[in-house]
């Protein structure tokens, strides 16, 4: 452990992960979170993809525990903050990680089912978080880092008519600003990491379950998405959680407000 986050205590929201060969950002966030020195609440909506993670962070000689929760039901949210301060005593960190995109359409073809549950899990669930962990920040002393996990899809148009999602990355960007400034007085930096074109489970997922991609043509359509990247290759999850580790350390000590861009190029 090279102990850059080492005495911290970090929760990370969404530490679970969409089952797939490739690893999630979550679950990729809270190992390297745990490998820096944090101890780590690992939540999600399913417990046991939360404890899956704890075990690979246990197995490497690190501190974490799994924690059960819906963030987009706000007693959930304020369990989690209590069960923090209750395993780790205090929230040094608070990284949110949870999105989805499933069931988005063009503007004009979006049911409004899907467009009220994209708003609630893309936007919600990280305002609940943020305002139920800042207090704790706020009064414990010492500030603290929060993360949320964005997408380049919020500042740019990507080629697929997926309105709910971009809506709300572009207003979690704004959502991170605002209370960055609010908060930047009281020491507790608020920032965004930007995923590009990245090679997750949850990516494989989209492509078959909203392009309606066969696993026979899953091969072809990654290299087709690789070369829309400059750099010619896409990130993994822990190009993300690299970012985050960066933001969540004292290193990053004079940054808040930012939207940190992962992409390999594609936003040039």
């Amino acid at each position: 452990m090279a102990g850059r986050l080492a005495g911290k205590m970090a929760v990370v929201v969404g530490a679970g992960q969409t089952p797939g060969e490739t690893i999630g950002n979550g679950r990729a966030t809270a190992i390297l979170f745990a490998r820096e020195g944090a101890s780590v609440l690992c939540v999600d909506r399913v417990l046991a993809s939360a404890e899956e993670t704890v075990a690979m962070i246990v197995d490497e000689g690190g501190i974490a525990s799994a924690f059960q929760a819906d963030v987009t039901d706000e007693a959930q949210v304020q369990a989690i903050v209590a069960a923090a301060k209750e395993r780790l005593g205090r929230i040094d960190i608070l990284h949110n990680n949870v999105g989805i995109g499933r069931g988005d359409r063009s503007i004009t073809q979006l049911e409004e089912s899907d467009f009220e549950r994209i708003i609630d899990v893309n936007l919600k669930g990280m305002w609940l978080t943020i305002k139920h962990a800042l207090p704790v920040m706020r009064e414990q002393g010492g500030g603290g880092s929060i993360v949320n996990i964005s997408s380049i899809s919020g500042i740019r148009y990507l080629g697929r008519n997926y309105v709910g999602y971009y809506t709300t990355k572009a207003a979690l960007n704004h959502m991170t600003h605002v209370t960055a400034a609010e908060y930047a007085a009281r020491q507790v930096r608020v920032n965004a990491v930007l995923p590009g074109l990245m090679d997750t489970p949850m990516a494989k997922i989209s492509a078959q379950k909203n392009h309606g991609a066969t696993p026979e043509q899953m091969d072809e359509l990654w290299k087709q998405r690789a070369a829309r990247i400059p750099m010619g290759w896409m990130g993994d999850a822990f190009d993300v959680a690299r970012a985050a580790v960066f933001l969540a350390s004292d290193e990053a000590r004079f940054i808040t407000g930012q939207t940190l861009v992962v992409d390999g190029g594609m936003t040039l």
